[in-house]
């Protein structure tokens, strides 16, 4: 199996590229920026991108979700921001804008496969309302994308729009927490962590 990690733009997304091996077709996780970039690791591993994924509908990860002419999934209650740039924050720095591409809406516990990758969509509202994370079940289990939901000792922010903090904390300790302790975190922003890290060490989820 192919996962590379890409940071990207200027909040240092982590866009997540999978693909089964060199020269099959490839998942694209949150282009949020910098397309040459993502580019750059499709071509040295020969993958064709086949869709990508949203982890959410903030500017910050979907700037990039129109340069490879192919779907964008993302939750249902996160299909507004897309087409809204207030919604997904892009007018709030002064640069307007909605995806064009066509988009195709997930729901929890939703499969989602490609060759031998197989993908489990876990609705984590509370960044946003359609926020999720990806749970890796093919070909290597106890790998999950966890977009802006949960980060290294830190959780999504809940300052803007539509977010609520409550309602995010819930959403990782009935969701996330649940997961064995040895699921490796790999978050939309800085570095990699575990379940069981950040069970122990999290000071948002410590109580």
């Amino acid at each position: 199996m192919i996962l590379e990690n890409i940071c990207v733009g200027p909040f240092q997304v982590n866009c997540y590229i999978l693909a089964s091996s060199v020269g099959s077709q490839a998942i694209i996780i949150d282009p949020g920026d910098e397309e040459s970039k993502v580019r750059q690791v499709l071509e040295k591993n020969r993958l064709k991108p086949a869709f990508i994924i949203n982890t959410h509908g903030h500017i910050d990860h979907i700037g990039c979700d129109d340069k490879f002419d192919i779907p964008v999934y993302i939750h249902r209650q996160d299909l507004a921001l897309l087409k809204d740039s207030r919604l997904n924050l892009s007018d709030f720095f002064n640069s307007s804008y909605s995806v064009e591409t066509t988009v195709k809406t997930l729901e929890d516990k939703e499969k989602i496969k490609l060759d031998q990758i197989e993908l489990e969509v876990i609705h984590t509202p509370g960044h946003t309302p359609g926020g999720i994370c990806l749970l890796l079940r093919e070909p290597i289990n106890k790998i999950l994308f966890s977009g802006d939901t949960l980060f290294f000792q830190g959780i999504g922010r809940t300052d803007f729009p539509q977010a609520n903090q409550m309602q995010l904390i819930q959403s990782i300790k009935k969701r996330l927490l649940k997961l064995p302790d040895d699921t490796v975190v790999y978050p939309g922003h800085g570095p990699c962590s575990t379940i069981g890290k950040e069970r122990k060490n999290n000071p948002f989820l410590i109580t």
